[in-house]
């Protein structure tokens, strides 16, 4: 099993947007072959600062779900609430 570490920095009065598509981002990636869960938390000292944190079966399983064109397109709607470039950490356990 894998983690996945998603940061994103939502620009200042998207955030109401950004939750409606980030919350369809997450219900599609449930049906991804080899997702088991995921949640969403936000820094308490930056609300703007959304994480998410999903297990995924296998690293191929993420790539797949990742490089898929359905993720891309959802992407594409929440690009533009953001004011950083999206940072993913893949985590392994010890």
């Amino acid at each position: 099993m894998i983690r996945v570490l998603i940061e994103r920095h939502i620009a200042e009065t998207l955030e109401s947007a950004y939750e409606e598509h980030s919350r369809g981002i997450l219900q599609q990636a449930i049906t991804a072959p080899g997702f088991i869960s995921g949640e969403t938390l936000f820094n308490a000292a930056d609300p703007n600062h959304r994480l998410t944190l999903s297990n995924w079966r296998s690293a191929a399983d993420w790539d797949r779900w990742y490089r898929s064109d359905y993720r891309k397109d959802l992407m594409n709607e929440i690009l533009p609430m953001m004011d950083q470039d999206e940072k993913i950490t893949i985590l392994e356990q010890c």
